[in-house]
């Protein structure tokens, strides 16, 4: 341990996941991806660019997102993030809501772009902070994007990985299942277990998930945090230097 924070560490393990990425693009409402990204710049700057839509510094799409969708279907983006407010095993998002429709208890933010997208990033990470049995579910009420599609369908990419606040899973595209990668430190196997509602696969000797190294750290709470302060400025207070 070396005196990083949760959201560092996790942060940390996204930035990993990043290295020789090619050019990663972070849309909005996306704090923890942004600094990622821009960590993983800092870390591989010769083979990891990171683009940070409405950043001043790093934002090649000054005028509209359509910019951003255009560099999708041209091939010029390699790995997009992604959410939603369900998650289930075969890595279908819902982005609708939940509970029957027309009139759900429960509305999500819709799907914009994500079905799009998702079918055509080389490289999707999905990101999801809260790690519940309510937004890992076994089967999502709605599927916004699918994980996976049928051969005949035209696709250039999809899900790799999933990381949570308390975990980090690979995707594999031709089982369509997670594979549990590592847990969070201070979260156990059995904490993810018991707080996941799909089954997913448990390699024997599950490692934790390493804190990041020192230079690593002094990154992340300096110019990172400058940088993502651009666009989330109460996000990266939280990035404070110590």
């Amino acid at each position: 341990m070396n005196g990083c924070t949760h959201l560092e560490r996790v942060i940390g393990a996204i930035a990993r996941l990043l290295a020789s990425a090619g050019t990663v693009a972070v849309g909005s409402s996306s704090p923890v991806e942004a600094a990622a990204a821009l960590l993983a710049q800092a870390v591989y700057p010769d083979g990891t660019r990171a683009l940070v839509f409405r950043n001043n510094i790093h934002d090649p799409f000054p005028e509209s997102g359509s910019e951003l969708y255009d560099r999708i279907g041209q091939g010029r983006i390699d790995v997009f993030f992604l959410s939603g407010g369900q998650i289930d095993g075969r890595a279908n998002l819902n982005m609708v809501g939940v509970g029957p429709y027309p009139r759900m208890p429960v509305l999500f933010s819709g799907n914009h772009g994500t079905p799009f997208i998702y079918l055509m990033v080389p490289r999707i990470i999905l990101y999801r902070e809260e790690h519940s049995r309510r937004t890992l579910v076994s089967k999502v009420d709605y599927v916004s994007a699918p994980g996976v599609t049928p051969a005949d369908v035209p696709r250039r990419g999809g899900p790799t990985d999933l990381v949570t606040g308390k975990a980090a899973f690979t995707f594999d595209r031709d089982a369509a299942r997670f594979t549990l990668a590592s847990v969070h430190p201070p979260f156990t196997e059995d904490d993810v277990v018991e707080s996941t509602g799909f089954e997913f696969e448990r390699p024997a000797g599950v490692p934790a998930t390493p804190d990041p190294p020192a230079d690593w750290l002094r990154l992340l709470r300096g110019p990172v945090r400058a940088q993502v302060a651009e666009t989330y400025p109460r996000f990266a207070a939280t990035l404070a230097a110590r």
